[in-house]
């Protein structure tokens, strides 16, 4: 999945409000963008980091820049907008890249399922049972090479998994597939000590039968693809 527009990289002055970053561009103006991740960004905030946004010009925006990545040392990077993993996921699901969910051959996003909820994607094919698709994307890591989600309290994310425990009961496949979005971790976790509430709901789902995969992704300026599976730990 390539970025629409071309990123400009820029100098974070401070994140605030959740959803707004000041920044510094090449030429000095400081100017203020979007931040599309509602989570804590531990690690991803910290005034003076490198970072790119993407410029708009749609008149509908009030912010004509939205902030996509932080860049680390040794030309690593992290994906900060949680919506792009679904945008992401989704090309691979369709060009049936995901080598677990490859044989199903319809892809259905945003489908209504459980209590007031949606599901990422509904997958079906013809002689299998419907699959239930949640994406999370995980952008912590607090130790070098390993990934961690979440990095703040989710009852959102336990809710999910109640859910696709919920399906499983109801005879269908359900799958929880994390995402990393960092390009500098080749193992994954679940952070237990952040929100242990999710850790249990996490190990009762596995143990209903919810499937977890976890890919990484490559990551530039230009764009944010699908890479391979990665080791949990």
């Amino acid at each position: 999945m390539n970025f629409p527009t071309p990123l400009i990289p820029a100098t974070l002055v401070k994140r605030y409000k959740r959803f707004l970053a000041d920044c510094q561009l090449e030429d000095g103006q400081v100017i203020t963008a979007h931040c599309a991740n509602p989570g804590s960004m531990m690690g991803l905030a910290e005034p003076g980091m490198r970072i790119w946004l993407e410029p708009n010009d749609d008149p509908k925006k009030k912010l004509k820049y939205g902030w996509r990545l932080v860049e680390h040392d040794g030309g690593h990077f992290t994906g900060v907008d949680t919506s792009v993993p679904n945008r992401a996921l989704r090309a691979a699901l369709e060009s049936r890249a995901v080598q677990e969910l490859a044989d199903y051959t319809d892809v259905r996003p945003e489908v209504k399922y459980g209590e007031n909820s949606r599901i990422d994607f509904l997958l079906s094919a013809a002689g299998l049972p419907d699959c239930y698709v949640e994406v999370k994307s995980v952008t912590l890591s607090r130790q070098p090479r390993l990934a961690e989600f979440p990095d703040s309290v989710t009852k959102r994310g336990t809710k999910h998994l109640i859910e696709l425990a919920e399906m499983v009961k109801l005879g269908h496949r359900a799958v929880m597939l994390y995402l990393i979005q960092r390009t500098d971790c080749d193992r994954f976790t679940l952070a237990a000590d952040i929100d242990p509430t999710y850790a249990a709901a996490f190990a009762e789902a596995k143990s209903q039968g919810v499937q977890h995969l976890v890919y990484d992704t490559v990551i530039s300026p230009d764009g944010i693809e699908i890479g391979k599976p990665v080791l949990t730990v």
